[in-house]
């Protein structure tokens, strides 16, 4: 039974030998005896040179141990023309290992013959084994990949919480030591604290979840990322929402829209959730810039996830919601224009959905700063005061320039509370009232007693039915009326939170 062969070059000579000058130095030759029978004949002397990487192209170091492995070996030679660099002509030889374990006792093994030889030829990286095998390494290279991939991510997550941790810092320096940020940062860790119960199995669900596709990256910055929900269904293309999410434009986090994702995902849509830069990192413009550019990721490559390019949704809450109304109005300005609109297109879009969003700045500067948001910080955010009517979707839908815009935008539907005291539900009243008098398709509806984050966080922790999601989930559906009846039909949500705990944490709602 032949064993494995592999190629070397070695140089046939009489002995002594003597090297090239110019190889001297690098090369490494090795006399060994033929044995008798063995191809040159017995006595003769075989010099096996072991010359550089360089010289020698696409063949591979071998030591003298790996050559000479087995009780006997067999050696055949066939001209080679030699490498132009060397002045040492060389010979090609194939060298067959057998091992005296597969051979019977008086028994001759033949010399390998030439389609033999070339039959199965081992990998460039494998090295011979003494028992005639090649020992094959596909599992330590998958090890390998893994432990790069791991090493990455957690260089990536180290790299995170620096930044996070160093622009926490110099959100404190800007913050001071006002008490009303310090008693609403304190109502805040109330608020968490009694909605961890829900939290802690959200949390789990986004980490653990084969339905969540978490950090794909869409741009070059370091929160360019958003979160995919997967439908467990996988028949058919599924309508798609592109969800930015909220957070006072300083802590938002694509990580908070995992309640929406899953709620959404169980109705057999698919959610994308857009990160984006926070205050200090970056302004108002780089916010909407990063918002524009996830949601050109999602239009483009939403078809690769099983998603449907012709049914994006876009929605957004609070901040968020602010944030996706200034990409969406922004958008439709462009394209009215000459400037470039390659990236996305309003057309893309089936539905706009804003969740308790402030939609004039100019409006909110003094509430914000008596809920301590102050007015300092605020106008740092949102790029100095003469920047509030340009990043005011109410007042961009009444100047002359946006008239013409107007008519490419998709259908909005609002959403807000009426005991909603962080964003006042007059400001979807009155953004409300600015579309429809330009002529756009815009609906409200308001929600009596519910809070600012009633609709995303406390009715989806309460279980059961919920109204806001149901609205939305009818109004994607009924772009596709043969499949809208099934996708409707759910499981009930369970309840995540002790209605009394729900209750506790509205009151001390501070948001």
């Amino acid at each position: 039974m032949q064993g494995p062969r592999v190629s070397v070059l070695v140089a046939e000579s009489p002995l002594p030998v003597r090297r090239p000058p110019e190889h001297r130095r690098t090369g490494t030759v090795v006399r060994l005896r033929a044995l008798a029978g063995g191809g040159l004949g017995a006595g003769r002397s075989v010099v096996l040179t072991r010359w550089p990487a360089e010289l020698l192209p696409g063949h591979k170091k071998l030591s003298l141990s790996q050559l000479c492995t087995g009780s006997d070996q067999s050696i055949r030679t066939t001209e080679e023309p030699p490498p132009q660099e060397s002045l040492l002509a060389a010979m090609k030889v194939e060298l067959t290992a057998r091992t005296s374990q597969t051979s019977k006792a008086g028994e001759e093994t033949p010399p390998p013959s030439p389609s033999a030889s070339a039959a199965s030829p081992p990998a460039e990286d494998a090295p011979l084994l003494p028992d005639a095998g090649v020992r094959r390494r596909p599992a330590c290279g998958r090890f390998s990949q893994r432990s790069g991939s791991f090493r990455r991510e957690v260089s990536r997550a180290a790299a995170e919480t620096f930044l996070l941790t160093r622009l926490t810092l110099i959100l404190l320096r800007y913050l001071g030591i006002g008490y009303r940020w310090i008693r609403q940062f304190l109502a805040l860790c109330c608020y968490t604290l009694l909605l961890m119960p829900g939290f802690i199995q959200v949390v789990y669900y986004y980490f653990f979840s084969s339905q969540v596709h978490r950090s794909v990256v869409y741009g070059d910055q370091p929160r360019n990322r958003l979160d995919l929900y997967i439908p467990t269904s996988t028949t058919g293309l599924k309508p798609v929402v592109a969800f930015v999410t909220g957070g006072a434009w300083i802590i938002g986090y694509k990580g908070w829209g995992a309640l929406l994702g899953r709620r959404l995902a169980e109705r057999g849509i698919i959610v994308a959730c857009i990160d984006y830069r926070n205050f200090p990192q970056g302004t108002i413009g780089d916010m909407v810039e990063d918002a524009s550019q996830g949601i050109a990721f999602v239009c483009k490559n939403i078809a690769s996830y099983g998603g449907d390019p012709s049914r994006i949704y876009l929605v957004g809450q609070s901040a968020g919601a602010h944030i996706a109304a200034c990409a969406l109005l922004n958008q439709a300005i462009r394209e009215c224009g000459e400037e470039d609109t390659s990236s996305w297109s309003v057309s893309q879009l089936k539905a706009y959905f804003g969740i308790s969003g402030g939609y004039n700045l100019l409006n909110l500067v003094d509430h914000f700063h008596r809920r301590g948001l102050y007015r300092s910080i605020f106008l740092s955010i949102m790029e100095g005061e003469e920047s509030l009517q340009k990043f005011s979707p109410q007042v961009m839908i009444m100047q002359s320039s946006a008239r013409s815009a107007v008519p490419l935008l998709p259908r909005i539907i609002l959403f807000h509370g009426t005991s909603d005291y962080s964003i006042p539900s007059v400001e979807s009243q009155a953004f409300i009232d600015a579309l429809q008098q330009q002529g756009a398709k815009a609906d409200l509806f308001l929600y009596e007693g519910k809070t600012h984050t009633d609709l995303f966080l406390q009715d989806p922790l309460r279980g059961g039915r919920d109204k806001m999601l149901e609205e939305i989930a009818s109004v994607i559906h009924s772009e596709d009326p043969d499949n809208s009846a099934q996708h409707l039909v759910v499981p009930v949500a369970r309840r995540l939170v002790p209605e009394f705990m729900l209750k506790l944490a509205g009151k001390g709602n501070a948001i």
